[in-house]
């Protein structure tokens, strides 16, 4: 693994928080994912893989824009019948002074001219009279999209917008980059439904990792939830078939963490074990293979700053799309808030006009602060200044 991309110098050594991310985007760019075709409800904030054509012209055929009447030559015109919209073409042509009244979408028939909408015409006597502009209100055929035209690009990130532009251009499916997530919740005190009895607590983790990892461009293919049993892990982490598996509670160094030996056994390269931040320190980022493992601790609050510093940007980075924590503004940290001496902080805070304003609730354990908050400011070791760079939530 020395000297190749993605590695690191001194790797497994603690890192700061800058440092932590930078390797995890280089990781992820060292790991990056094939595109794989998927179908359209799937494709949903991946990123396309190759660029994306028209399979057909858009529109597909000489369309109704509006309501009214489709029309040949000048006016007045006589009318010969109706076309809606979806039924077969019931006229073959229209020849100059003949009119068809016609729906929206509608298909218009040989030699139309325009359309003319109802609210500008006139109809008496089997007669249409009106003031139709040649070539208004039709959408014609390739208009917007010739076929076999590049509509997107690869490395676009797939919205509901880009869903119905490629369902409209003919696509079941789309070719895209998007990282498989194994989610493992370890720890005996946790509970995964009901209310929490005398020493267990409610698995918090496992409801945030999938939202995020999805935020940041991946699917999440299954959380599961083990004890602190070393050989369960162990076997845990040999069967998951994922391209990033993150293990939650088992990266510190106390006497149930046992991800740190579970890595040692699978022949891992270890790229960070431990990050200099506040909360979050307990983070790990490793890889087998093809695979990458990112370890996070158990409190709630803590595993959701972990994941911001390094599972966020290293799946953003194996889809090969921007990391969206990544905030390019940065705001005025208002409020008392004081820098440690070593370790960056992270600190909850709502966002106004290039102000950020902490909202508390801070705690390692406690997602409240996150939940009021719409963004991190990130506060470095030593930190004197005025503004501060923000790290966006999901």
């Amino acid at each position: 693994m020395d000297g190749t991309e993605g590695e690191d110098p001194g790797h497994g050594a603690q890192r700061s928080w800058l440092e932590a991310r930078e390797a995890a985007r280089r990781l992820g760019r060292a790991l990056a994912v094939p595109s794989r075709e998927v179908p359209l409800e799937e494709a949903l904030g991946a990123v396309l893989g190759v660029d994306l054509r028209a399979l057909v012209g858009l529109p597909a055929y000489d369309a109704s824009a509006m309501d009214g009447f489709a029309v040949a030559g000048e006016g007045p015109w006589r009318l010969i019948g109706t076309q809606l919209a979806g039924a077969p073409t019931a006229h073959t042509g229209l020849r100059r002074g003949e009119a068809v009244e016609i729906a929206t979408g509608a298909h218009v028939p040989k030699g139309t001219e325009a359309v003319l909408p109802y609210e500008r015409a006139t109809v008496a006597g089997g007669r249409v009279e009106g003031d139709a502009a040649p070539g208004r209100h039709v959408r014609w055929s390739g208009e917007e999209t010739a076929p076999g035209e590049t509509v997107l690009t690869r490395g676009t990130v797939v919205t509901p917008a880009v869903l119905g532009l490629a369902a409209s251009l003919g696509h079941e499916t789309l070719p895209v980059r998007r990282p498989r997530v194994s989610v493992i919740v370890t720890g005996d005190e946790i509970a995964d439904s009901g209310l929490p009895g005398e020493g267990t607590v409610r698995d918090a983790i496992g409801p945030v990792l999938p939202g995020v990892a999805r935020w940041a461009g991946a699917r999440v293919r299954r959380v599961r939830r083990l004890g602190d049993d070393r050989q369960d892990l162990r076997a845990a982490v040999a069967e998951e078939e994922a391209d990033v598996v993150a293990v939650c509670g088992s990266s510190s160094k106390g006497p149930a963490d046992h991800f740190r030996a579970v890595l040692d056994e699978v022949g891992a390269t270890v790229t960070v074990d431990g990050v200099s931040c506040r909360p979050g320190h307990p983070q790990m980022l490793a890889r087998v293979g093809g695979t990458a493992f990112v370890g996070l601790p158990g409190n709630p609050g803590a595993a959701l700053v972990a994941a911001l510093t390094v599972l966020v940007p290293l799946v953003s980075a194996m889809a090969d799309r921007p990391d969206p924590s990544r905030v390019a503004v940065r705001a005025v940290l208002e409020g008392d808030v004081r820098p440690h001496h070593r370790d960056t902080r992270l600190v909850p805070v709502r966002v106004a006009e290039g102000h950020a304003r902490p909202v508390g609730h801070d705690r390692p354990g406690s997602l409240r602060g996150a939940a009021l908050a719409d963004a991190y400011a990130v506060v470095p070791p030593g930190w004197e200044g005025v503004d501060v760079e923000l790290v966006r939530l999901p």
